[in-house]
């Protein structure tokens, strides 16, 4: 059962969430029928995140990562060879691709393929131009009166 949102509403009381909201639509939209390889999204501290992708069978010469604008694909494309004949296909190898949105400033730090997971390490970087900062507040000596010395002026009532 496919359900569809309307956004609009949305759009006439906010302004600079085009983004986000591209982003709910195209998840919408893009979800895929199939969720294999099987993956998880982990976690691992205040600003590091680890994605792994069960990619059993495939070797390094056979995936891809790209990283560019937000936007992380994993593909995979398994070279197989016509002399093999196999009596029985357990591991599937057929071609699959992946795309992980990421949020701002998050980038890649690194890859690993180890038995059969492939492990991307991503991180997130706000700059310090972005980062929340004490503002200190300042006095000014010369405005600095005592409030019972200030004339309060008004008129008399008759």
């Amino acid at each position: 059962m496919a359900t569809s949102y309307d956004y609009a509403p949305l759009f006439r009381s906010s302004v600079g969430f085009d983004r986000v909201f591209d982003l709910l639509e195209s998840a919408q939209r893009a979800r895929s029928s199939s969720d294999w390889p099987p993956y998880d999204i982990v976690k691992t501290g205040d600003d590091t995140y680890r994605i792994s992708v069960a990619v059993a069978g495939f070797s390094q010469d056979d995936l891809d990562l790209t990283f560019q604008s937000n936007l992380l694909i994993i593909t995979g494309d398994k070279r197989e060879t016509q002399s093999d004949c196999y009596l029985h296909r357990g591991v599937a190898g057929r071609p699959f691709e992946h795309r992980f949105e990421l949020a701002d400033h998050v980038r890649v730090s690194g890859a690993d393929l180890t038995n059969g997971l492939l492990s991307v390490d991503l991180v997130r970087e706000v700059p310090e131009a972005m980062k929340p900062r004490k503002i200190e507040i300042q006095t000014n000596a010369a405005q600095t009166k005592p409030l019972n010395a200030l004339p309060i002026e008004g008129q008399k009532a008759a």
